[in-house]
């Protein structure tokens, strides 16, 4: 008969075994001495319980308990007795009771932690990264772990109630240009060519439509060599999903279905339906961004209009030149002169000219540096116009219109973003452009060049408003995803190349394998990625992604566990046919001798 190494989780011990002869294994999270008797926390992935080890009960020799330190794994079987009342700790699952050991064997020592695992410790993040396997053993760590399984779970339960078919597509494909730079992998056996590894499934998952499986996801790898920030990474995961026969409404109800069951499960949270939603249009010209923060107020105002035709020339000379006033009424900060001038500061730091503070008085006049400036007419407009009560503070920004909407934008959030709160709110935002413009005015996909719009004739007379059908999943001013109705239509995905400068020769070098696919009778279709990374940080209400991934990158792309990215032998260069230039060379010598 195999040997029962644990019989039960540490943490799921209650007044109910009292009695109960258990074997539990764990890593020892504290030990303390007591005339003798040394009580240790032992922990696995269950939970912590108190185990009693008295050496009148010889669970094990002298040396061994005197040896006992932290994170060695041991395994110990007793009897679970409960506590006395004053000794018992309210604060643990498992407070009520304790084991008091018969047996104790140490399964594997451990050497000197580089850091404590114990959640109210601060350890630099590098440090934690190099020694993630230690990290991973800290409850809150354990905690995102287990909720990131319970949402993929959970997707995976709904999909399968929806009638959705998980199927996985190829890591190794053909760069494609999809927004972001390709990950790529250079072929042994065809030197010179590439493999990339898929910043999404895009093309794989329309494929599959064409090839009649009408309900498709998978919980999918995506791969993206862009700049990082705390809610990217260099590689990602998400949901992906994809139906054939459907339109937008029928991809944003499965998403309301996907949200609420996943937050039910894990926050115990009932979310209101249907969600609100927002054109791209409206939530950029009521909170300055895409993806609005809506657990709070504070929209954008135009006061253009007010001041049409103002005698203050810092307004009227951004009038002129076609740009726009707008304000927010930030509500009643409790600045001093100082901190109301530093939004000021912010605002230039953003990129704007400046910023006007005005302060709401008791009488509603206003205290600002430029009301002396201003009408009785124009301060009485501002103040109706932003619904301003005694204390409030209007924010006030003129510039290029774009500029002022991401400034205000900006500054709404590090104003009135709640912080600490477990308030959800979940958003739609519908109805975006086909295309923008890049710095050298050329016109881009704004979502990707898949996206049906919603007019081919508006999109061919007038690509720079024509509207997609686009929508994106926003959570508490985050954006967990993207998805659009895709073009069924070969002549359509012609029109869209034509309008972003692709060329028949390069459309059908880049994409010929896929467009040829598109002309063997393609149902219409559409779908959806929600990023697995960022919606669970939320929900675990953590700083970043790096907190609910197992094993992630630092900012600047680097693994201090794993040492990579690393130069590789010349042999296995040679094998794939790849040079690295002298420049580098040179960089790498450099780097070196920094010690980096």
């Amino acid at each position: 008969m195999a040997e029962t190494m644990k019989t039960h989780g540490a943490g799921t011990l209650r007044a109910a075994d009292v009695g109960t002869e258990v074997t539990l294994a764990g890593w020892v999270g504290r030990r303390r001495d007591h005339g003798g008797v040394v009580f240790v926390d032992l922990r696995d992935a269950s939970g912590i319980v108190q185990v009693v080890l008295n050496p009148d009960d010889a669970p094990a020799s002298e040396q061994e308990l005197s040896s006992l330190r932290m994170e060695y794994c041991i395994s110990i079987s007793g009897l679970v007795h409960l506590r006395p009342d004053d000794m018992a700790n309210p604060e643990l699952p498992t407070g009520e009771v304790e084991v008091v050991a018969n047996t104790m064997t140490v399964l594997s020592p451990s050497e000197t932690l580089p850091f404590q695992i114990d959640d109210r410790i601060e350890v630099d993040e590098a440090r934690r990264l190099q020694y993630r396997y230690l990290d991973l053993r800290r409850p809150s760590m354990t905690e995102n772990l287990r909720a990131r399984s319970k949402v993929i779970r959970a997707m995976r339960n709904v999909m399968d109630d929806l009638g959705f078919m998980e199927v996985e597509t190829p890591t190794l494909i053909a760069s494609t240009p999809e927004g972001a730079r390709d990950m790529l992998v250079p072929s042994r056996l065809r030197k010179g060519n590439f493999y990339a590894l898929p910043q999404s499934p895009q093309l794989f998952k329309q494929l599959l439509m064409i090839g009649g499986v009408e309900r498709y996801y998978q919980v999918a790898r995506c791969y993206r060599d862009e700049d990082l920030r705390a809610d990217r990474q260099l590689e990602f995961t998400q949901l992906d999903f994809e139906g054939s026969f459907w339109g937008q409404e029928d991809v944003l109800a499965t998403l309301e279905a996907i949200s609420t069951r996943v937050t039910k499960d894990l926050r115990g949270i009932d979310v209101d339906q249907p969600f609100p939603r927002l054109t791209w249009h409206q939530a950029m010209e009521r909170y300055g961004t895409d993806k609005p923060d809506i657990r709070f107020d504070m929209q954008i105002t135009d006061l253009s209009d007010v001041f049409a035709e103002t005698g203050f020339k810092a307004f009227s000379g951004v009038l002129a030149s076609g740009g726009s006033i707008r304000g927010i009424n930030a509500g009643a900060l409790g600045l001093s002169r100082s901190g109301l001038d530093g939004l000021s500061a912010r605002a230039q730091e953003l990129g704007a000219k400046g910023l006007v503070w005005m302060v709401t008085e008791d009488d509603g006049g206003f205290r600002s540096p430029v009301a002396k400036f201003l009408s009785e007419t124009e301060l009485e407009e501002i103040s109706t116009a932003s619904a301003a009560e005694p204390g409030d503070v209007v924010l006030i920004v003129a510039d290029e219109t774009q500029t002022v909407l991401e400034v205000l934008g900006q500054i709404r959030l590090e104003v009135g973003q709640p912080d600490g709160h477990d308030e959800l709110a979940y958003l739609f935002v519908v109805d975006f452009p086909v295309f923008e413009r890049n710095e050298d005015g050329d016109f881009v996909a704004l979502h990707h060049p898949f996206t049906a719009p919603v007019d081919v004739r508006e999109m061919s007379e007038d690509p720079g408003h024509a509207i997609s059908k686009a929508y994106d999943l926003v959570l508490n001013g985050s954006e967990l995803g993207s998805g659009s109705v895709r073009i069924h239509d070969p002549a359509v995905q012609a029109k869209v190349f034509e309008t972003l400068g692709i060329s028949d020769e390069d459309a059908e070098r880049r994409f010929g394998w896929f467009l040829e696919a598109l002309r063997y009778g393609t149902p219409p279709h559409a779908g959806f990625a929600i990023g697995i990374d960022r919606l669970v940080a939320i929900l675990q209400n953590a700083p970043n992604i790096r907190e609910v991934i197992p094993f992630p990158k630092t900012q600047t792309g680097a693994d201090p566990l794993t040492g990579s990215p690393s130069r590789v032998d010349d042999d296995q260069l040679r094998e794939l046919g790849v040079e690295v230039r002298p420049a580098v060379m040179a960089e790498w010598a450099v780097d070196e001798a920094a010690g980096d």
